[in-house]
């Protein structure tokens, strides 16, 4: 089973809550993610009529799927308890903070859950920290083994 991950988040973002949310899915979508043929290109969190929903996030057409397979960038509802929903709201409403997709899998039951962050933008000095901090910590392990 596909774990699929947005690389760019951690680089544009700093993360501060991480939710586990369901997702509203259809059959061929679902078999796609298994095939994990997804890409989170430009795809953000939205909130319409307290409901949480993702754009764009792109869930390839299934190969074996007939007349009936899925659009591939439909919006998705998001599932969330309700309390959590609320606190979600609260924070976008302060200025910088938005929702991201992080990573699409499967929980031990076999439904898909989208890991999502509370984010806030980083600088461009920012990203170039984080580089240098990577790279780094990579040359540590080198040193290391």
């Amino acid at each position: 089973m596909a774990d699929i991950k947005n690389r760019s988040a951690y680089h544009d973002y700093f993360i501060d809550d991480k939710y586990d949310a369901g997702m509203v899915l259809t059959g061929t979508e679902v078999k796609s993610l298994r095939d994990g043929r997804a890409s989170f290109n430009d795809s953000y969190c939205f909130f319409n009529k307290g409901e949480l929903w993702i754009k764009s996030l792109h869930i390839a057409e299934y190969s074996h799927g007939t007349v009936n397979n899925h659009d591939p960038v439909r919006e998705r509802k998001l599932l969330l308890k309700k309390r959590e929903l609320q606190k979600l709201e609260a924070k976008i409403k302060e200025k910088g903070y938005s929702i991201i997709p992080l990573r699409i899998f499967f929980n031990e039951r076999g439904f898909v859950k989208m890991e999502i962050g509370l984010g806030k933008g980083k600088k461009q000095y920012d990203k170039r920290e984080t580089i240098k901090q990577r790279d780094t910590d990579r040359e540590l392990k080198r040193y290391l083994k």
